[in-house]
């Protein structure tokens, strides 16, 4: 889409004799055309599942090969996470990978999509894929379509899980169907049902969901030769549906596609229209809208905008940030990256990316990138709030041998302070320049403030509760992190992965009580590892120990790695420092720290052996608690020494109360 994107610069050529540009934010994705958008939040970020309408148009048609992946966490800036699903992923498909939904369940991600069927005069048929990763990669668990349903047009597919735990599956064009999906997702019981009668003016692309305890249908409509955006409610899934009428008009493409979710405290419409340069009905791209429902639950008619929602939140520049996290670009492009994840590629001079809303709060000195060039290279120019504003720093970018070779550069900064739009913008000679993987700044130290909301009676702060230390630390719960980024765990919930050379992250108001004697991490690693400097209320504070970790085969292959600590005790703010080579060096789980001296038995660390020791030890077994409220909880509760909590121990616990021994531990 590179010289599609170039046409962006010629729409606003005249707007660029100006001191200050302002570029429009919608649609949100400008290095692909997307269509069909299919929000889903989870775990606190809103990811958005697209189709991708190629390039190339074959036959004059409909040309979609993949499905891909954003996400953004301020509805404005949104990173691109690749494609995480492809039509050619299923041994039965030939192509046709129209619009789909994800959805999540126990852990695992659904994504139900539509395609052409191999050796079946063009029937179009429904398949589900799945994922332990809401950026996949999916795979196909049936080796068949879920849904096929003889030679009706089995497409759009959306799925929704009552309150009761019930899933429905609903799709079509034309007419509207629905089944009750099982437990797996990945089945259905009873018969396919046509709604009967179907909303009003609905032709396909529907999006099911509950709100207040009514159901919407949101869909295209038919409305003078294109396809809107309508709607229908009901009481029960299954309808009857009553028609809402239309809530937003057809945009330079015949085909419309809603997505509608709740984020944050707003609700937003996706949709998509034709209108970014070279768009139409084969070439759409999506947009977005923040809307408020009337009192009554119904939906307002909701205008497009050429700005989108209001940012929810400022981008903070003193952390990794991914470069294709963008909220308007011109000319670059995105590719899958060595190093993981995507990066931004085909840059040549001129070309920039706008990332909206940075607080540098009381100023930013320095500037790294880690990039990778083929040729001579170039600059990284560093604007505030245009393409051509006020310079804060030039970051000269030269060659490293190859395209997916990636090193790290930096430069000086100075003049950024404040909240703005952040511009890279790239320059250099003939051709493609280089890529870049990710960004971030270095501060004066100052962590930047929000801005303080009056009130007129202050409150005070409250008193944080201390964390114990001796409790499971989850390694994402950090209050604060320099270069670490979070990822979903194979152990279940997220770790903290990317970690590089001097990356850091702080966890307030630990409490150590009278003392720790060790540290235990859980890691994995592909390569050599590193190590876990453990300090106390600074980044150069008490070094109380250092944890070293090695390879343990992958980035999702977990072992504990443990080390002594000394001078400790009281409540500090814990940083864990991490050093070692180039590039990644391990990801990092959970941690916690056992304490010195242990009383056999004495589980709530109270300093008696009692019931209510023996109550939490049940609780244990039964997998109610991970662990005991005690220091070195391992030690109280291994009541025969064998290393293991298990029910020898609870039998020797219930032989202690009842006076058959009468001291722990207990060797039988």
């Amino acid at each position: 889409m590179k010289k599609v994107c170039r046409v962006v610069v010629f729409l606003f050529v005249i707007s660029l004799f100006r001191a200050t540009v302002c570029y429009a934010d919608n649609p949100i994705v400008q290095t692909n055309y997307t269509a069909d958008p299919a929000p889903m939040v989870y775990n606190g970020t809103c990811y958005l599942y697209t189709t991708h309408d190629e390039d190339t148009i074959v036959n004059n048609f409909y040309t979609m090969n993949d499905w891909r992946c954003y996400s953004s966490t301020d509805m404005q800036n949104w990173t691109d996470h690749g494609s995480p699903l492809s039509y050619k992923t299923f041994s039965w498909a030939q192509g046709d990978a129209w619009a789909g939904q994800v959805i999540n369940r126990n852990g695992k991600f659904y994504f139900y999509v539509p395609m052409t069927r191999k050796n079946a005069g063009g029937a179009r048929v429904i398949g589900v894929a799945v994922s332990d990763s809401p950026t996949g990669p999916f795979t196909d668990p049936l080796g068949k379509p879920l849904i096929t349903n003889n030679g009706a047009q089995d497409i759009d597919p959306t799925v929704f899980i009552d309150d009761n735990g019930q899933a429905y599956l609903y799709w079509g064009n034309g007419d509207l169907y629905y089944v009750k999906l099982n437990q797996d997702m990945i089945s259905y019981s009873g018969s396919i049902v046509k709604a009967s009668p179907k909303p009003t003016s609905y032709v396909e692309g529907p999006w099911f969901y509950k709100r207040n305890n009514l159901y919407y249908m949101v869909y295209a409509g038919m409305s003078g030769g294109s396809e809107n955006i309508s709607y229908a409610t009901s009481n029960s899934p299954t309808g009857p549906w009553t028609s809402k009428g239309s809530i937003m008009g057809s945009q330079n493409s015949y085909t419309n596609h809603p997505g509608v979710t709740d984020y944050k405290g707003s609700s937003y419409l996706f949709y998509h229209t034709g209108s970014l340069p070279g768009g139409g009905s084969y070439h759409r791209s999506v947009g977005l809208e923040q809307f408020k429902y009337n009192a009554d639950g119904t939906i307002p008619s909701i205008p497009i905008t050429q700005n989108g929602p209001d940012q929810l939140s400022n981008l903070d520049p003193y952390v990794k940030t991914e470069a294709e996290t963008i909220c308007w670009e011109s000319g670059v492009e995105t590719e899958t990256c060595s190093e993981g994840g995507m990066d931004v590629c085909n840059i040549e001079n001129g070309d920039w990316i706008k990332v909206k809303g940075v607080d540098f709060g009381s100023g930013a000195v320095s500037f790294d990138a880690r990039v990778a060039s083929a040729t001579n290279g170039g600059n990284i120019e560093l604007r505030l709030d245009s393409a051509t504003g006020k310079l804060v720093g030039t970051c000269a970018v030269s060659s490293t041998g190859g395209w997916q070779t990636f090193t790290t550069k930096s430069c000086n900064v100075s003049g950024a302070t404040g909240v703005h739009d952040l511009y890279l913008k790239f320059t250099g000679g003939s051709g493609s320049l280089f890529n870049i993987n990710w960004w971030k700044f270095t501060g004066t130290g100052v962590t930047p403030t929000p801005t303080p909301t009056p009130s007129p009676t202050p409150t005070p702060t409250p008193t944080p509760v201390p964390t114990s230390a001796f409790s499971q630390i989850e390694a994402e719960s950090y209050n604060n992190q320099s270069g670490v980024q979070t990822e979903t765990c194979t152990e279940g919930g997220e770790n903290v992965g990317y970690i590089e050379n001097g990356d850091y992250a702080v966890y307030s108001n630990i409490d150590f009580g009278s003392g720790a004697a060790s540290f235990q991490a859980r890691v994995a690693s592909a390569t050599s590892g590193g190590n876990i400097e453990i300090r106390l209320d600074s980044l150069t504070g008490t070094l109380i120990g250092t944890c070293a970790v090695t390879g343990t085969g992958n980035w999702q292959t977990w072992a504990a790695a443990t080390c002594s600590v000394s001078g400790v005790s009281g409540k500090h703010d814990l940083y864990l420092k991490f050093t070692g080579g180039s590039g990644y060096l391990f990801n990092l789980n959970w941690f916690k720290f056992t304490g010195g001296s242990v009383t056999a038995g004495d589980l709530s660390g109270d300093g008696s052996v009692d019931e209510t020791d023996y109550a939490l030890m049940k609780m244990y077994l039964l997998g109610s608690i991970t662990d005991f409220p005690v220091q070195n909880d391992l030690a109280a509760g291994d009541l025969n020494l064998d290393g293991t909590i298990d029910a020898l121990d609870f039998a020797i616990f219930k032989k202690y109360l009842l006076g058959t021994i009468t001291e722990l531990p207990y060797l039988p």
